[in-house]
């Protein structure tokens, strides 16, 4: 291969990258996105109806005064969220039916995603 295939070539490698990262965060852009906010031992709402079949993010807003931690076993994810901060979970698409979360630091915080 000659220097002018080989540059060539590489163009070709990095413009197919650049086309995949654009559109993977063109994706994740077009997500159906829902609020969840987190406080001290409440959790509000306590009812999230997503759409089945679809990826989904929750974005969750913890604004107590105190760690909070979002855990489904269900939904096989977990994950700590310090005071003020805000964090973004991203399900996979589910089937019909409805998948229980709790605040793992408060035990009877209890809510649900029902996936319809």
């Amino acid at each position: 291969m000659n220097l002018r295939h080989k540059w060539a070539w590489r163009l070709t490698v990095v413009a197919f990258a650049g086309a995949v990262a654009a559109s993977n965060v063109a994706q994740a852009d077009t997500l159906p996105t829902f609020e969840l906010e987190m406080a001290d031992g409440t959790v509000n709402p306590s009812r999230i109806e997503v759409p089945a079949g679809k990826r989904v993010q929750i974005d969750i807003h913890n604004s107590g005064k105190r760690a909070v931690e979002f855990e489904s076993h269900e939904l096989r994810k977990e994950k700590v969220i310090a005071p003020g901060k805000k964090v973004s979970v991203v399900i996979a698409p589910l089937s019909p039916g409805e998948y229980k979360f709790f605040d793992d630091f408060h035990q009877s915080t209890q809510g649900v995603i029902v996936a319809k």
